[in-house]
């Protein structure tokens, strides 16, 4: 039995403590250009962020649920938005960055997109992943 991911997918390492980041609430959005268009008020350049999921991430510091294996994604930009500040807060830590956002462009949605986050309280480092 083979497995099916979702197409875009996520992981969180927690360097500090050189384990994986459990529990850091996740956000996955698309910049919507027909929400943009038709929203009142809205600028030409302005960009409309549409949910696409939420999740918080496991032992493992993944996502599963973040969004469905079964999501067509679309070419353009995408948002995901980990919130460092509640996971610090649970270690009873502080941290500088108390939200982390990556926007990223997919060109080729077919493909699958790994999004981690290598995460500290006064840093952080992301890059794409297979």
């Amino acid at each position: 039995m083979t497995s099916v991911r979702p197409p875009i997918t996520s992981h969180v390492l927690d360097t500090g403590r050189g384990r994986p980041a459990k529990g850091v609430p996740v956000t996955l959005e698309y910049a919507d250009a027909a929400a943009a268009s038709s929203t009142s008020g809205a600028k030409k350049n302005d960009i409309v962020w549409s949910l696409l999921g939420r999740s918080e991430t496991n032992e493992d510091g993944r996502c599963p649920q973040l969004m469905s294996a079964e999501h067509q994604l679309k070419p353009g930009l995408y948002r995901v938005t980990f919130n460092t500040k509640a996971y610090y807060t649970k270690h009873g830590e502080q941290c500088f960055y108390p939200y982390v956002q990556v926007v990223f462009e997919l060109t080729q949605p077919e493909d699958h997109y790994h999004i981690p986050l290598l995460l500290s309280p006064y840093s952080y480092s992301t890059y794409r992943g297979s």
